[in-house]
């Protein structure tokens, strides 16, 4: 392939944006869930065979179970026999009589009947002192350990050797059977059905028919058993509801005889329609005062006063007689005007006319006073007749409440006669029927399908047991592989760098076995492995193609990373080896502390270097070496007990008086202002400066390196350095707002990874021939 600057250059075929992440978060990666399955795909198979070995192992070890089956029909409750419409139209039974039927075949009565019927505390199957003793027993082990005193310290853990008796076998048993017996309904029906769980299976039938056939037996039993209760208790209940009835009646004619009453109900009849007549009366009546009292009240003011007022009155108005007065006194007023101006005084024409007026003003006053006291006397009879009414209404009232608590007195005591009585009627009209059907047939249930021995084994289900296991299995297995991937706390993929990291990723370096550290740093000029070449030739794209974007290029471009052996200084060499054959490229050491270029390319142990030129100790011409076309700057070595960094002017020719005792921190040298000086100078001369930093954990170091770099390239290798570590340097460089182009993730096993269903460098990348 032909490498000349004007054939092509690499593309890669992401942006080099930031990928963004956020809408990402909301969505579930099936592809990367599915490669972490892929990855641990045979720990999971292994896992899964070894627990359905496993279970088929503990399977054929169980002791088979085979289920007898009995099924019931639960009756209607009996209803009583001359009692014809309960008999004919009967009911379902209610849920709470069936769940008590149900708890009934649970009960322990019921398991001891069968256990005393078949006779199971001496039947191999179900005798404990018949049963094979356990392969491992570790209170038998410790008793014989304790039998040579080996143990004296734990005789509290060796069981007391009793021999049982027989209460302590059949309650044993009992036990067993209750615990191997289930009993439910089928459906929604009134069926129930009772299964035994037992090793043989002519015992299992037998032990069902037992349990169905006792609760039959016990039902009888216990309806009999209640009848004759019944009868009894009725006998002797009845002596008493005859005698209280008795007392009763006697109580009641007593009463009547001492009040006089005869025919109490006809009585409150006539009173109550006194009471209501009276009433109603007594309202007209309120009403009637009401009204005259506010005549009275509009008058009683004005008895005294002004005839006008009086008789503008409502009240006094509307009298025919008042209202006929008032007209003829306006008659007189109107004539008494009319002559006033057409006679003088004196006039008898005049003098008549006002002789009229006074008469009829005088006559209209004793017709007002007429009314005033018809009003005042219509009032005094309304209050008269209201008091009257009043009194006479609770005299009724009296009557009547009086009349009432002889009638309750009364009813309460025919109530007591009436429910004695019907109470004495009930209890012998019971007796009589229970006399008549105590010998019925009153069970509640019957057996409709008895138990047959069973032919199949009803458990274990060992295909369905394996089956569950190895699903189980797989889940687990699957749920380990996702709990060991979180737990695994590095880079794995290109995925999680920028998901993590939030930077974009510029290439995924192979990792390069059996390879020493001067074969590495010369790799992509050897061409032995085309992949890494190919991958550091995808990085020189993404420089090159970012620098003729940007308005500044990128010259100074750092490269570090989290720890050391990461593979910075690798990735550094190669870049700056890649990029000679299109510019002029420098290659700066700047780790001071672990310096690699001279030792990668066979510079004296004491040469010149960067330090020698910050420290002022020698020029730059004289440090830099060339191999090949590439121009490099080592790390140097310089001691001395006192410089100036900040404070010369230029750069000055070697020094003489060294002191090899005293060596500056390389903070100090790299805070000198020589430093960007020198850079500035560096510009001039070349397309790009490629700095090997020390890595980030030596923050102070790549921080002040940062900030004279135009790109800052971040190495993270593969399956190594912590997530955590990373963030963490990580954000201490980015918050000083240092320009990071992006991140490298290195010594990737491509083989791993195409195993584990990851393809880096298939994926990341591709080459296309672009003319610049």
């Amino acid at each position: 392939m032909d490498n000349s600057p004007s054939t092509y250059v690499e593309r890669p075929l992401q942006a080099s944006a930031p990928v963004q992440h956020g809408e990402e978060k909301d969505t579930i990666d099936l592809l990367k869930l599915w490669r972490v399955i892929w990855r641990a795909k045979w720990n999971i198979g292994l896992w899964v065979l070894m627990s359905v070995a496993l279970a088929i192992a503990v399977v054929m070890t169980i002791t088979p179970q085979y289920v007898g089956s009995t099924t019931l029909l639960i009756k209607d409750p009996t209803p009583p026999l001359l009692n014809f419409q309960q008999t004919t139209e009967k009911g379902s039974p209610t849920p709470d009589y069936l769940q008590t039927q149900l708890a009934l075949l649970q009960s322990r009565d019921l398991a001891e009947r069968a256990v005393r019927t078949l006779k199971l505390t001496t039947n191999p199957v179900t005798d404990p002192r018949q049963q094979p003793q356990p392969l491992f027993n570790p209170r038998q082990w410790l008793a014989d350990l304790n039998r040579d005193q080996w143990l004296p310290g734990l005789d509290f853990l060796i069981p007391a050797t009793t021999t049982p008796t027989e209460e302590d076998i059949f309650n044993q048993v009992t036990q067993d059977l209750m615990r191997h017996t289930s009993v439910k309904f089928v459906g929604k029906s009134q069926l129930i059905e009772i299964d035994v769980e037992l090793p043989d299976p002519q015992l299992a039938a037998a032990a069902a028919n037992a349990l169905a056939q006792g609760f039959l037996d016990s039902q009888s039993d216990t309806s009999q058993k209640s009848s004759q209760t019944t009868t009894s208790w009725m006998n002797t209940r009845l002596i008493e509801l005859r005698d209280n009835l008795r007392k009763a009646e006697d109580k009641l004619q007593a009463y009547r005889e001492q009040q006089g009453l005869v025919d109490v109900d006809g009585v409150a009849t006539i009173s109550a329609n006194e009471l209501q007549m009276t009433g109603n009366r007594m309202i007209d009546a309120r009403r009637n005062r009401a009204e005259a009292e506010s005549q009275y009240r509009q008058v009683q003011g004005l008895s005294n006063g002004d005839l006008n007022k009086l008789s503008s009155v409502p009240a006094v108005l509307a009298n025919p007689l008042v209202q006929q007065f008032q007209a003829e006194l306006a008659k007189a007023q109107a004539k008494v005007e009319e002559l006033s101006v057409r006679y003088g005084p004196k006039h008898p024409s005049l003098i008549s006319a006002r002789s009229e007026l006074r008469t009829a003003t005088e006559s209209l006053r004793l017709q007002v006073k007429q009314v005033i006291s018809g009003i005042e006397h219509q009032y005094q009879l309304a209050v008269a007749s209201e008091d009257a009414l009043r009194k006479s209404f609770n005299t009724n009232k009296s009557q009547i409440q009086d009349i009432s608590r002889k009638e309750f007195q009364l009813r309460e005591f025919q109530r007591e006669v009436d429910s004695s009585r019907a109470l004495y009627e009930t209890f012998i009209t019971r007796l009589k029927e229970t006399a008549a059907t105590a010998d019925m047939d009153s069970t509640k249930a019957r057996i409709v399908d008895p138990a047959i021995v069973p032919l199949e084994a009803s458990k274990p289900r060992k295909t369905l047991i394996v089956a569950i296991v190895a699903l189980l299995a797989g889940v687990v297995g699957v749920v380990l592989a996702f709990l060991f991937e979180s737990l695994s706390n590095t880079f794995k993929t290109d995925e999680t760098i920028e998901s993590t990291l939030n930077i974009p990723l510029l290439s995924v370096v192979p990792l390069v076995a059996k390879k020493s550290r001067r074969q590495l740093a010369r790799l992509f000029d050897d061409n032995v492995n085309p992949r890494f070449s190919e991958t550091i030739r995808n990085l020189r794209a993404w420089l090159m193609l970012q620098s003729s974007e940007t308005e500044t290029p990128l010259q100074v471009v750092l490269v570090t990373s989290t720890v050391a052996e990461e593979g910075k200084s690798t990735i550094a060499n190669n870049l700056a080896c890649s990029l000679t054959p299109l510019e002029r490229v420098l290659l700066i050491d700047a780790d001071m502390r672990q310096p690699t270029l001279s030792l990668n390319f066979d510079f004296p142990p004491d040469c010149l270097g960067l330090a020698n030129v910050i420290a002022g100790t020698a020029r730059l011409e004289d440090c830099i070496r060339t191999v090949g076309n590439l121009d490099m700057l080592p790390a140097g070595n310089i001691s001395s007990p006192s410089l100036d960094l900040f404070s010369s002017p230029r750069l000055p020719p070697r020094l003489t008086h060294i002191d090899p005792s005293r060596q500056p921190p390389p903070q100090d040298l790299l805070c000198s202002p020589r430093l960007a000086r020198m850079l500035e100078v560096l510009k001039t001369r070349y397309r790009h400066i490629i700095i090997d930093s020390p890595p980030a954990e030596m923050v102070s170091d790549a921080l002040l390196l940062a900030q004279h770099s135009d790109a800052v390239i971040y190495v993270v290798k593969a399956d190594s350095t912590p997530v955590g570590q990373v963030q963490k340097y990580l954000a201490i460089l980015q918050q000083s707002h240092v320009p990071m182009f992006g991140a490298v993730l290195n010594q990737v096993d491509l083989r791993k990874a195409r195993k584990y269903g990851y393809s880096h460098s298939e994926t990341f990348y591709n080459y296309d021939y672009v003319p610049r």
